[in-house]
């Protein structure tokens, strides 16, 4: 499913860089607004195609039946928590290699090449720094999506009453341990297999990553 934010954000930011005449400049010096668009439409090709198994998954885990009505439940709030997880993450990525290449970043944490940070730092730091940015919108996806909670209450309603509650981060701590793993470990996979095609088959590299 998430190698679809892969695929399509690829797909625009090559299209964008095929065309010379957009503009070119950074939010605030800083942030290139070519990587943001490729990273808000890589969020929504994941959120079309993570909506429904990611209900089924929620469902599962706090045991709550289900019936297809159901299955597009919180559609708007896992499409909005994609988007702003995925083009943040992207931007993350632009950054630390800005700083990289800044040297503003120590040695020892960068690839050979040190232009970048090592593949497994790079896929946790920035995923995590995506996750904290997003986490308040996961916390209400995953409510909406469980069935535990008042379906006509709307997304502004609950959003207040978690932080209210002090639920605007809860679970944040394990999330963030399974997201060092899991992205860490999908980085160095997605690193070697990139660089290798590309060493393979003599391509040009036109990944954000």
């Amino acid at each position: 499913m998430r190698s679809a934010q892969f695929g399509v954000s690829g797909k625009v930011k090559h299209w964008l860089d095929d065309h010379p005449n957009l503009p070119h400049f950074k939010v605030f010096g800083l942030l290139d607004w070519q990587v943001i668009a490729a990273g808000i439409a890589g969020g929504i090709g994941r959120g079309l195609v993570e909506i429904p198994t990611d209900f089924l998954k929620t469902r599962r885990q706090v045991e709550r039946s289900w019936t297809i009505s159901h299955l597009m439940d919180g559609t708007a709030i896992t499409l909005v928590r994609n988007t702003v997880l995925y083009a943040s993450f992207m931007v993350y990525i632009d950054l630390t290699k800005q700083a990289c290449q800044a040297g503003y970043v120590a040695t020892m944490l960068m690839n050979e090449e040190q232009n970048n940070l090592k593949p497994f730092l790079k896929g946790a730091i920035c995923a995590n720094l995506a996750w904290l940015t997003v986490w308040p919108a996961d916390v209400v996806k995953t409510q909406r999506q469980s069935g535990n909670y008042d379906d006509k209450k709307g997304l502004l309603r609950m959003f207040q009453e978690n932080f209210r509650h002090g639920r605007f981060f809860r679970g944040l701590v394990p999330g963030l341990v399974r997201s060092s793993i899991a992205n860490g470990s999908s980085m160095v996979v997605y690193e070697l297999v990139q660089s290798t095609l590309t060493r393979q088959f003599g391509l040009e590299r036109k990944d954000m990553a």
